[in-house]
């Protein structure tokens, strides 16, 4: 299926609205897509047709096994192969998905799980076998799989199949949240008989929406609806996977009519087509969270009064309308705007320049200078970091930019420093918590190491009851909202851009949950 005339759109590729550009030419095997309509949706959903996706891709190095995934590319394309478990739906609650149901014990230490009835795309059965086998294989400690941390809490030697469709997984210690670990980044359901990656590039079987039908890695991939999927097959015939690094081939391979769908598009694009009739705009908002990371552990913000001084400093409307160009939401120093557990009682914080003044007064830090480390690496940090030293130059603080490499600030800005940019996408608030604001928390930025907040930690997840665990949570939140390390500015949107042909794309959903680049409940009208 694939012609090596297409080798992923390239920028010089496109020609934009011109006509110049020949889609017959950039199509695999001569099967261009539907044409494009131009008449009104009559909200019906229609069968057939191939929609061509464009994304940031990974270059020849590119794989199918579902469990390498780390890129969005990688995810939608595994997502349409695949499925989990559970998945997470716009709040960031974990969805029943190839689990039927889940069960704990009186101690939540052990939990039972039904799968429902599915079958792999070569017809066999998923069963409880197949899936402790891909949680070992994630858990094989010789390799990195994306998804090892959050597996961690299962003792997978002690868990066992009770049954073709049912599994007790016990965990190492009592786990509330235990549907999280099930809807994991990664977390993929394979074959039993499917161990080494190369066999995922050859030729993958999945359970998920589309059947496996070419793979060219960094260039593309297509996949073909899978008539008996579990959830209903796709409206869709097939789906093409393109890879197109740079946002403006995106921008005018859909302009062209030579894709449906950019993944991806950033606020200053999407200001310059929405509502303009070429490009059908969708934001998927509380997507990205924007921040400056505060290292509490060592001087000026091992002193709590500094960092609500910071706090105090921040005009985080003006930073949302210069980084993001207006394309998201202020945030109050919390993680999981929206999100489920989300401590939304707070007040709002707002700029205070004469109440931070006072702060670094009685801190004894009237004239403070600091370093903010950013980088290219993100939308909007070089932006942020500008418009935050000019509000804190008014606050009497001294802010000196330091530009980091885009290859490799995520790891230097872990150790290296005092203060920096930082973003996340989606993930439950258990899981912010849990990677990031223990002491033993991996990537814990902030250096936020306090063992009664750890306590505070285990007590949510050793809570049966709900309203009681919610309770302990937003405790944990006021204490962050108080004195924590990372100073929340906003939430970016997700922006997708597809032809004005493409319906049934879902505008609430954040990236990476259940409902994002969900290709099998997408049709061409």
């Amino acid at each position: 299926m694939h012609d090596d005339r297409f080798p992923g759109l390239r920028r010089r590729g496109f020609l934009a609205a011109s006509g110049a550009a020949s889609l017959g030419a950039l199509a695999l095997n001569g099967c261009a897509g539907p044409e494009r309509s131009r008449t009104a949706d009559d909200g019906r959903t229609r069968r057939g047709g191939r929609l061509r996706a464009a994304f940031a891709g990974g270059g020849a190095s590119e794989t199918l096994d579902p469990h390498l995934a780390n890129l969005f590319a990688d995810a939608a394309r595994a997502k349409a192969l695949f499925d989990k478990l559970a998945d997470y739906s716009a709040d960031l609650s974990a969805q029943p998905r190839l689990a039927e149901k889940w069960e704990p014990n009186r101690t939540l230490d052990r939990w039972q799980v039904t799968l429902r009835k599915a079958t792999f795309h070569d017809g066999t059965p998923v069963t409880a076998k197949d899936v402790l086998h891909s949680y070992r294989r994630i858990a094989d400690p010789k390799k990195a799989y994306r998804a090892k941390a959050s597996l961690e809490p299962i003792d997978l030697d002690a868990s066992r199949a009770t049954g073709e469709r049912s599994i007790e997984f016990v965990l190492k210690r009592p786990t509330a949240e235990f549907p999280n670990v099930l809807a994991a980044f990664g977390a993929y359901i394979v074959p039993e008989r499917f161990t080494d990656s190369a066999d995922f590039d050859r030729a993958p079987v999945g359970s998920g929406p589309f059947r496996f039908l070419s793979f060219a890695p960094g260039r593309s991939a297509v996949f073909r609806r899978n008539e008996a999927y579990w959830d209903g097959a796709p409206h869709l015939d097939e789906v093409e996977f393109v890879v197109a690094n740079e946002e403006s081939a995106r921008v005018n391979a859909v302009l062209g009519g030579q894709i449906e769908y950019a993944h991806e598009l950033n606020p200053t694009t999407a200001r310059a087509h929405e509502g303009k009739g070429q490009i059908e705009i969708v934001r998927l908002r509380n997507s990205a969270m924007q921040a400056f990371c505060m290292k509490t552990d060592r001087p000026p913000f091992d002193d709590p009064r500094v960092r609500r001084a910071f706090f105090l400093i921040a005009d985080r409307k003006e930073l949302i309308d210069g980084a993001l160009s207006g394309a998201g939401v202020i945030g109050n120093d919390l993680f999981g705007k929206g999100y489920e557990y989300y401590a939304d009682g707070l007040s709002q914080r707002e700029q205070d320049l004469d109440r931070a003044r006072a702060l670094l007064k009685r801190a004894g830090a009237e004239k403070l200078t600091v370093t903010l480390d950013t980088s290219a690496v993100a939308t909007g940090f070089t932006e942020a970091a500008g418009i935050f030293r000019d509000q804190a130059k008014r606050a009497g603080v001294t802010v000196n930019v330091r530009m980091g490499s885009k290859d490799s600030y995520w790891s230097d800005i872990l150790g290296r420093g005092t203060l920096c940019c930082y973003r996340s996408g989606a993930m439950p608030i258990e899981s912010h918590i849990s990677q990031r604001l223990l002491s033993d928390s991996t990537t814990n930025a902030t250096r936020w190491r306090h063992k009664d907040f750890d306590a505070l930690y285990q007590q949510a997840q050793s809570t049966r009851d709900k309203s009681e665990r919610a309770a302990v949570y937003e405790r944990m939140q006021r204490r962050l909202y108080a004195e924590g390390g990372f100073l929340i500015w906003g939430f970016a949107d997700w922006i997708i851009g597809t032809a004005d042909n493409v319906k049934g794309v879902e505008h609430e959903a954040p990236a990476n949950t259940l409902d994002w680049a969900r290709f099998d409940k997408v049709w061409l009208a």
